[in-house]
């Protein structure tokens, strides 16, 4: 069960954000209810058709994220960053999510992105960790301004995982502007096909452990028979 703040003034909002101590503050996202239409993505200017977050939360991730004091802060999107998922996939076109797969300059919704890993890096909020969601398989992805065609923001880490109980998709393609690695990925095979039942073992969930010690946090992506896939240990940049 995900926890959901009420809010007289905007009954409907999801975004808010938890704190777990000295640690860990977790920002949930919703990247559907203020969002422009789905469509080519294309924008060259951030205008309201272009936003995939929405001005006012923008301006409240910012915030929060500025004011955070926990040494992690862990990003919960319910769509991915660079991972092209299709409005239309049977023409394969229109952002569904952020990626236009245009893997060029930042356009569209990866403009209202770009400018939150730009602020990011540039008010020195360290030791940020995205947590998406969406399609439909368990990936983790590391991105480097070194690759991107968009660099203005520092590395970072996307975990991906899914379905708890749903048909299994994927892999999807990635899109280059913010430069994302696959360092993992879990999905069916082209012999396998699209949409598996449950009943074939492609189910994930991933963990996530800090160590109140050293501070280290350690991802890990399990499968639904408890096995674990993929884990990696981050250490905390200190400031």
């Amino acid at each position: 069960m995900t926890p959901i703040s009420y809010f007289p003034a905007e009954p409907g909002r999801v975004y808010r954000k938890i704190a777990y101590g000295p640690l860990l503050d977790v920002f949930f996202l919703d990247m559907r209810s203020y969002r422009g239409p789905n469509g080519p993505s294309m924008q060259t200017e951030l205008t309201p058709d272009a936003r995939i977050l929405g001005a006012a939360q923008v301006r409240w991730l910012k915030q929060a994220l500025a004011d955070a004091t926990a040494t992690w802060k862990v990003i919960a999107s319910d769509m991915p960053l660079g991972l092209i998922v299709w409005d239309n996939w049977a023409d394969q076109s229109g952002a569904e999510a952020v990626a236009n797969g245009d893997a060029g300059a930042a356009k569209g919704r990866e403009l209202e992105i770009g400018d939150l890993l730009r602020f990011i890096k540039n008010a020195g909020i360290d030791n940020t960790v995205w947590l998406t969601a969406d399609v439909h398989y368990a990936a983790a992805h590391y991105y480097d301004p070194s690759r991107a065609a968009f660099q203005d923001f520092n590395p970072f880490w996307e975990f991906v995982s899914g379905p708890l109980h749903a048909g299994t998709f994927g892999p999807n393609e990635l899109d280059m502007t913010f430069g994302p690695e696959v360092k993992f990925v879990k999905a069916p095979t082209a012999e396998q096909g699209a949409n598996l039942p449950p009943s074939m073992g492609l189910q994930f969930f991933g963990v996530v452990d800090i160590d109140g010690d050293t501070g280290q946090m350690t991802v890990r992506l399990i499968d639904r028979d408890d096995n674990q896939l993929y884990a990696v240990t981050l250490d905390p940049v200190r400031g």
